[in-house]
């Protein structure tokens, strides 16, 4: 309380200060904000460098399965010219089939790489879903950074409008105390006029006093309406600031969707990845590698049911006659109707794995051999009206305790064996 005025004056230093405080801790969010988008950023490079390494291994893989296609083109080439030349066919057969055994652990080499580089997308895609989590955070932060500033933007102007009335205060104070200078000046001219030395000058002192305050008053009020233009000048920034941080965070989660998309389409390549290297580039049917896996399962999965289970070795036809007199393009294409005709008449449970270069492995649960053979008559029935003509000769067997993959097509191989020298079939 002014103690000649009567004015009280308000001190509006603390609603500042706490602005103050608002707008540091602002700060301090937006700075850590910054650094986790820094750190979602360097994530985000690590992910492309990890799509970088397997996209070369994915090239790798698909060159050494070329190479294992040329090798296998070229054991075709030595089997044809063994079997002009074989003067023993059982020998010659088992060098054959060596050769195409080596030839299907190329194969199967290369799917187990093409089953690597998928493992690699799926990590990735995990780098980028994590990426895209940090992404969020950040962005709620700078949500919180920019709620922080407009709240220190509020307190600010809350500190201005207060400096403002305590200037129109201080400018009415100082009106009073012109007022009560003039009122004095003129007591001391009527002091002057009585005679009364000792009283005017009394009057003329406190009117001196009076304008002296008035005065302080104003350069006070300046001042103040000075500070609130800061303060003001202050929140405005603040709630720029506050914008930007929106921005920025909507940025942000954009780019985070962006890393959740680029991490669905890795594991989507990823799986294209594993069904490629399952299965034969040609047919479409299951590699030795992966269909032996698959028999595996079908065996266990018969001895839970105790169901019947029938594997079915399919050999192709004429298939070297085909090559030599029409060429590999026209063998290539029989190879494709035998498949096509396999996959029709078949039920979509059943497997089929290409096992060699004009041999085919079905696997039929459910099944016994009376009801395999009379589907794979369908089959031949299928094959003769397709534009090759082609035709496919089978040995079945079922299913007995304790068979291994191995054991149980071996089985049906011999089957086969025992079924072409039983019709005379080269």
């Amino acid at each position: 309380m002014d103690s000649s005025s009567g004015v009280e004056r308000e001190d509006p230093v603390g609603p500042r200060d706490r602005a103050s405080d608002e707008r540091e801790e602002a700060g301090e969010q937006r700075d850590e904000a910054s650094g986790q988008r820094d750190d979602a950023s360097d994530e985000r490079d690590d992910a492309s460098d990890e799509r970088d390494d397997a996209s070369d291994e994915r090239d790798q893989a698909g060159d050494e399965r070329d190479q294992a296609g040329d090798e296998r083109d070229q054991a075709g080439d030595e089997r044809d010219q063994a079997a002009e030349e074989r003067g023993h066919p059982d020998d010659e057969r088992a060098k054959v089939a060596d050769e195409r055994d080596q030839i299907a652990d190329q194969r199967d080499q290369v799917a187990d790489q093409r089953d690597e580089a998928g493992d690699e997308r799926d990590q990735i895609g995990n780098v980028r879903d994590r990426a895209g989590d940090e992404r969020d955070e950040t962005g709620d932060d700078r949500d919180r950074a920019a709620e922080l500033r407009d709240r220190a933007a509020a307190l600010r102007d809350r500190a201005a409008d207060l400096r403002d009335a305590a200037a129109a205060k201080r400018d009415r104070a100082g009106d009073r105390r012109d007022k009560v200078a003039e009122d004095r000046d003129h007591a001391f001219e009527r002091s002057h006029q009585e005679g009364s030395a000792r009283t005017a000058e009394e009057t003329f002192r406190q009117s001196q006093v009076a304008r002296s305050e008035a005065a302080s008053d104003r350069v006070q009020a300046s001042d103040d309406r000075r500070s609130s233009a800061t303060e003001r000048t202050f929140a405005e920034s603040d709630r720029d600031t506050a914008h930007t941080d929106r921005g920025a965070g909507a940025t942000e989660r954009t780019q985070s969707k962006l890393d959740r998309d680029r991490a669905s389409a890795d594991r989507g390549l990823s799986a294209k990845e594993r069904r490629t290297a399952s299965r034969d580039g040609l047919t479409g049917a299951y590699l030795r590698g992966p269909g032996l896996v698959e028999l595996e399962r079908e065996i266990a999965r018969a001895k839970r049911t105790e169901e019947p289970l029938v594997v079915v070795f399919v050999d192709v036809d004429s298939l070297k006659s085909v090559n030599d007199s029409q060429g590999h393009a026209a063998g290539d294409r029989v190879l494709v109707d035998v498949a096509n005709a396999l996959q029709y008449t078949l039920r979509s449970c059943d497997v089929i794995i290409r096992y060699g270069g004009d041999e085919f492995v079905c696997v039929m649960q459910g099944m016994t051999i009376a009801q395999a053979e009379k589907r794979f008559g369908h089959v031949n029935e299928d094959l003769a009206t397709r534009p090759e003509h082609s035709s496919v000769t089978i040995g079945l067997t079922q299913m007995e305790p304790g068979d291994s993959p191995e054991d149980i097509v071996a089985r049906a191989d011999a089957a086969l064996y025992q079924r072409r020298r039983a019709n005379h079939i080269p």
